[in-house]
This record gives C-alpha cells, structure tokens and sequence, in this order.
C-alpha cells in the first residue's frame, strides 16, 4: 500500500481553541479568573484574610468604553481610548495586587493546616497573575507607546504558548495555533506529523522529512516533492546525497537559466502536480476530522487532537484502497 517511493510535504497552522485577542479582552479575562479563584478563597477562609472587593463591573464598563471609543477613528476618539485603557490598567493592576496578597494569605495557611482546596488555589492564583502582568505589559507598550513588538507577547491567558502566525492566506492573514508538518507518501497515507512548539522555516524541514521517511519505510523515496517555501540550494544537494532522485520543489527567486529550464522539464511539472495533492489532504483533515482547531488544552494537548485526526484520516484511506482492490 505504501511502497515509499514518493514523498511530498506541507505545512499548515492548527488553531487553538481561543476567541480573537484583544488587550482589553485579555486583562478581562485575567481579572475574571483571578476575581473567581478569590471569592472562593474569601467563602472559605472568611473574616480572618485579606477583605476581598470585587471589582469586575468596573472592568466590565472600562472594556465597553474601550469597544465604543475604537469605532471613532479620528483623533478624539484615539485620545478617548488610550484614556479608557489607562483606567483598564489601573483596575486590573488593583487585581493583581489584591491577589498577591490573597496567593501569600493562602501560603500561611497552607503552612498551618494543608488545605488541599487552598492549595489549588492558591497554585492558580500564581499561574494566572504573571500571564496577566504580561498582558498589562503589552498593552501599555502597544496602545501608550505605539510598540507593536513586545516582548513575551502572550494572545490568551488560557493558551499562553499560543503563536501567532502569518502564513499570507488571503482568507485569514494572521491565525493564533501551533505550526503542523504533514507528510505522505502514495495512496494519501500521511506517514508523518509534527506539532512544533515554535514556528520552523519550511526550508529547514525538508532534509529531516526526508530522514523521517527512510526511518519509517527503510528506503530513500525516487520523488521528493514540496512547494517554493521549501527549498534551498542545500537542501537539493543534500536530497540528492541522501538518494533522492528527483527533487521537485521549484525556486521562485532563481535568475538561473539552467534552473529554469529543470523546472520545466516534464517529471518536474508532474511531480509539482502530485505535490498539491498534499493541500487538498490538509483540507480533508480540518474539514473532515477537526484539524481547523484543537479543541484539547496545551501543546501535549494539540499532539494528541492533530494524532488521532491524522489516524482517522489514515483508516478512512487504507479502508478505500483495500476495497478497490477487490
């Protein structure tokens, strides 16, 4: 079913599960779940911690006038949003203070007594609080001081490993995920995946895709086949050492005349033919088997969703190829 002789690859963005960042969302949903965690510290300890306040209907009314005043493009309505964002951060900075105050009340009575329910929240209080001090970070060095490059940048409190990634789709510029390797051979058999923890160039994934391939199927594929993003003049000459016979991934850039000419030779072409068959494969896994977004948590999380759609994939396939040969 899968000979091995045939090898093409693509990369593809799997979203995580998180709604459009904002900073202003952001710091609400910091000062949500650090605003829950406390009320139910105050329910259980009672009178003898820290006096618990509230202050979500003010971040609330703050995230409005922030949404009313980005509607107003002109000078004024700017000017109104800075001050907004300004009354955001002072709210949620009282937050965060309020519950390092409540994280160090639960340290001493922890020591005491050894409240498992304290415990838990006291271990969510100290995972929550840096996330949303990184956001108030990134928000007063985007919105008070125009930088757009902070560093750290988080895009939810939830995900915080979350990339953001611009792959130049047209449909949709910027995705917030994790970058995905798909890799096949014949009979639309993906033999591999990866979920990256950080984004890789796509030219570095070739020369191990191909390494990958010998080690699961014990040959060197005759066709190797990619898109432009992929290639190098490295990683062709490291293809061929390695046994590849026929390398089709084309250079967009080249001024060669004799590269130019190998591009339109006919095995080429056909080999830039079977290659885009890798796309419609990435389609079918987040149309088919929910690959669009990973509705698991964290990156382990995100392994296991791309794994068992990847699976899926797989037995649908294996499944129609033993029935046309009957």
């Amino acid at each position: 079913m899968v000979a091995g002789r045939k090898m093409r690859v693509d990369t593809t963005v799997v979203e995580k599960d998180i709604h459009y960042p904002t900073d202003s969302s952001l710091m609400g949903d910091g000062v949500r779940v650090l605003t829950r965690v406390m009320k139910k510290v105050a329910a259980k300890v009672g009178e003898a911690g820290a006096k618990f306040r509230d202050r979500t209907p003010s971040v609330k009314r703050r995230i409005l006038e922030i949404a009313y005043a980005s509607r107003d493009k002109s000078e004024k309505g700017q000017q109104k949003m800075k001050v907004a964002y300004s009354k955001l951060l002072e709210a949620t900075s009282r937050v965060v203070e309020q519950a390092k105050k409540f994280s160090g009340e639960i340290a001493a009575i922890i020591k005491e007594d050894g409240q498992a329910a304290l415990q838990k929240a006291k271990q969510q209080l100290d995972e929550m609080i840096p996330r949303v001090q990184q956001v108030m970070k990134q928000t007063r060095e985007r919105v008070l001081r125009g930088n757009t490059r902070a560093e750290n940048k988080i895009v939810s409190v939830f995900e915080p490993d979350t990339e953001v990634i611009r792959k130049g789709r047209a449909s949709k510029p910027t995705e917030f995920g994790k970058m995905v390797k798909i890799q096949e051979a014949e009979n639309q058999i993906v033999t591999h995946c990866e979920v990256f923890d950080q984004r890789p160039s796509d030219s570095d994934l070739l020369t191990p895709s191909i390494e990958k391939h010998q080690a699961l199927l014990g040959r060197t594929p005759d066709l190797v086949a990619a898109d432009a993003g992929f290639f190098s003049a490295a990683n062709e000459a490291k293809a061929k050492e390695l046994g590849v016979k026929r390398v089709s991934v084309p250079s967009r850039s080249t001024k060669s005349a004799k590269r130019k000419q190998e591009q339109k030779k006919r095995w080429f072409k056909r080999g830039q033919g079977w290659r885009t068959g890798c796309e419609g494969r990435i389609s079918v896994l987040k149309r088919r088997h929910g690959l669009n977004r990973s509705r698991y948590k964290g990156t382990q999380g995100m392994k296991r969703w791309v794994g068992l759609g990847v699976i899926a994939d797989n037995v649908i396939n294996i499944g129609l190829h033993l029935a046309a040969r009957r």
